[in-house]
């Protein structure tokens, strides 16, 4: 009994501070989330996400809600007793960068059996200007041991935030989701280099749904392949959308 009555106070505490969390970035942002609603209920699913600064994990996280959304942040995070009441409270998995963290990826796929959708970025830090960086490929770790769908869901406009915050303006803040997709390693021995092309057509798929000026590294989408995503039936490539319905790039 303990224990529920303390489950049921941390999820009223999480309600009350999530909503109010909600509350501030809209007064602060003009949200344009109407695609969200393309993000399914429950998992097992990995969002697949862009990483331009601290505002959108609170804006997104919040209004994904409730939706069960876990994902990732740098250990040190803790440090910060604040953040690490508002981390505790979202379920956050703490990761140590710099090294293949197990015991975090463990608990991203015991997350994933549960029904979570994990939230992931895959450039692993934050780009400021909101450019794509480098992908990196623990995602590929995530997605072929889960076997959940991949789902990119990117963002851009919050990069002008601090800029418009000194000017006392709100923030355009708009949110774009692809259509799902899995990867498949077609019966190859997953080794590094094949890791390395997982994510990097991982990458395209997103930098698919951003506009040109924020793809970054993944410019050029004609250099984008797909011998390694498999879509589900009713999905149709990112990529393909992004070229206004002409095929190209590797199948």
């Amino acid at each position: 009994m303990v224990q529920d009555r303390e489950s049921r106070t941390v999820t009223l505490t999480g309600r009350v501070v999530f909503s109010t969390i909600k509350t501030l970035t809209r007064v602060l942002c003009r949200v344009d989330d109407a695609q969200l609603a393309r993000v399914p209920w429950r998992g097992p699913l990995i969002i697949v996400a862009n990483h331009v600064n601290f505002l959108e994990v609170p804006l997104v996280y919040t209004h994904l809600l409730p939706r069960p959304v876990v994902g990732y942040s740098k250990v040190e995070t803790w440090d910060n007793p604040v953040k690490a009441f508002l981390f505790d409270l979202a379920g956050i998995i703490p990761l140590r960068r710099g090294e293949a963290d197990v015991r975090a990826l463990r608990q991203g796929l015991e997350a994933l059996a549960r029904g979570s959708i994990m939230a992931v970025a895959p450039e692993g830090t934050r780009s400021g200007h909101g450019r794509l960086r480098r992908g990196l490929a623990g995602v590929v770790f995530l997605a072929l041991h889960s076997g959940a769908p991949l789902l990119p869901l990117v963002y851009y406009g919050g990069e002008r935030f601090w800029d418009n915050l000194t000017r006392l303006r709100r923030t355009d803040f708009h949110i774009v989701v692809g259509d799902p997709f899995f990867l498949d390693a077609r019966g190859a021995r997953v080794t590094r280099v094949v890791r390395e092309r997982m994510i990097t057509e991982v990458m395209y798929q997103m930098a698919a749904l951003l506009p040109p000026a924020y793809r970054g590294l993944y410019a050029d989408l004609s250099q984008a392949t797909e011998h390694y995503v498999r879509f589900p039936p009713g999905a149709q490539s990112n990529l393909y959308r992004a070229r206004g319905g002409r095929p190209g790039g590797e199948r």
